[in-house]
C-alpha cells in the first residue's frame, strides 16, 4: 500500500510502498477515505511533538474510513462499519490499524471529508472553552488565528455558548471567513491594533491562542480582571515568556489545553465533549470548513500550506 512514510527527523516525508498491517490485539484495521492534518505533524516531521512516534512512521493524526478487519479483543465494531478514529499518527496511508478504543462509530449523514476534519479541531476547542475556561454566556471571547484548524471553530462554538466572539485572522479573505463563522467583530493581524480595538470593547474575558508569539503578548495586555487564556499552539513559532508577577496583578489565569492527551487521563472528558459535539452536527449546527482537499500524493503540499498559514480551516487528504 502507498503511505507517507517519515524515515528521519531531517529529511522530508516521501511516499513510500510498504506492507498493509495485520491489526494487534484490541485493534481495527480501517481502510483509509480521508485524513486530517494538523499543525501537529509538522512538529512530528521534525520530531519536536510531544508524542512523536519512533522512526519510521506513517504520518496522519486523525482519519475516517471504513473497517476493513478487527483484532483480537475487539467489540462493538464489525468489517463494513464507517468510523473516525484519532490514531496519532498512521492516517496518511491506503490502511492503518488503530487502537478500537480510539475510534467512533458515524453516523450516515457524517460524511468522511467531515469527519476527518472534526475530531481534533472541534474537540480542542469544545474542551478548551467549555471544560477549562468555563466561558459563559455574555462574555467577551477573543479568539487569535481565528481563520485556522482550531480557530475558526472556536468561532463556532464560541457563539454557541453565547459569547461575544471577537476574532483575530490575517488578511481579508481570512477576516471574511471568521466573520461568516459567526464572529461578531473582526481583527485584521495585518493592519490593526487588538489591543486599541479590545480597549474599546472593555476587555477580554476568555482568550483563545493557538498562536503565541507577539499576538499573545497583546491579547494578554488586552484581558480583563479574572481573565482566562487558553494555550492551544504556537503556531507562530514562538513560545510566550509569561511573567507571574502581571499574572498576580491583574488575577489573570492561564490554561493549557492538550485534547489527546485527555485519552490518558480522563478519557471520558474527551468522549463525553465529542457526543455533544456530534449531536451539535447532526442537528446542523456546526460543519467543518475544508479550504482544501488533496490526494494522498500531494500531501507534501498540505502540510506546506499549513506551514505557510495560507490554509483556512481545515486541509484534508483525500486516500480512498
Amino acid at each position: 500500500m502507498h503511505a507517507y512514510h517519515v524515515t528521519s527527523h531531517v529529511s522530508p516525508p516521501r511516499l513510500s510502498d510498504i506492507s498493509v498491517p495485520a491489526p494487534g490485539t484490541r485493534e481495527i484495521r480501517v481502510k483509509v477515505e480521508a485524513c486530517g492534518l494538523n499543525f501537529a505533524d509538522l512538529l512530528m516531521v521534525g520530531g519536536t511533538y510531544q508524542e512523536t512516534p519512533a522512526l519510521p512512521f506513517t504520518l496522519g493524526m486523525e482519519v475516517a474510513g471504513t473497517v476493513d478487519a478487527l483484532g483480537d479483543g475487539v467489540s462493538g465494531f464489525a468489517p463494513g462499519d464507517r468510523v473516525a478514529v484519532f490514531g496519532g499518527h498512521g492516517g496518511l496511508a491506503e490502511y492503518g490499524c488503530f487502537d478500537a478504543a480510539r475510534a467512533v462509530h458515524l453516523a450516515d449523514a457524517m460524511s468522511f471529508m467531515d469527519a476527518a476534519a472534526f475530531q481534533v479541531a472541534y474537540g480542542t476547542s469544545h474542551l478548551a472553552l467549555s471544560h477549562r475556561a468555563r466561558l459563559m454566556p455574555g462574555e467577551t471571547l477573543l479568539v487569535l488565528g481565528a481563520a485556522g484548524g482550531v480557530g475558526l471553530t472556536a468561532v463556532e462554538i464560541g457563539k454557541l455558548m453565547g459569547a461575544r466572539v471577537v476574532a483575530s485572522a490575517r488578511g481579508p479573505e481570512k477576516c471574511a471567513a471568521a466573520k461568516a463563522a459567526g464572529a461578531d467583530v473582526i481583527i485584521d493581524s495585518d493592519s490593526d491594533d487588538l489591543r486599541a480595538v479590545m480597549k474599546d470593547l472593555g476587555g477580554a474575558d476568555v482568550v483563545y491562542d493557538p498562536v503565541g508569539g507577539a499576538q499573545f503578548t497583546d491579547a494578554f495586555r488586552a484581558c480583563r480582571p479574572e481573565a482566562r487564556i487558553l494555550t492551544i499552539g504556537f503556531a507562530s513559532g514562538e513560545v510566550p515568556q509569561i511573567k507571574a508577577n502581571h499574572l498576580l496583578v491583574k488575577n489573570i489565569s492561564v490554561h493549557g489545553l492538550y485534547w489527546g492527551g485527555y485519552l490518558n487521563f480522563r478519557p471520558k472528558v474527551l468522549t463525553d465533549s465529542l457526543a455533544t459535539l456530534m449531536r451539535w452536527y447532526a442537528e446542523g449546527r456546526i460543519r467543518p470548513h475544508i479550504s482544501h482537499v488533496l490526494p494522498l500524493d500531494r500531501a507534501a503540499e498540505g502540510l506546506e500550506l499549513l506551514r505557510s498559514r495560507k490554509s483556512t480551516g481545515k486541509v484534508v487528504i483525500q486516500v480512498g
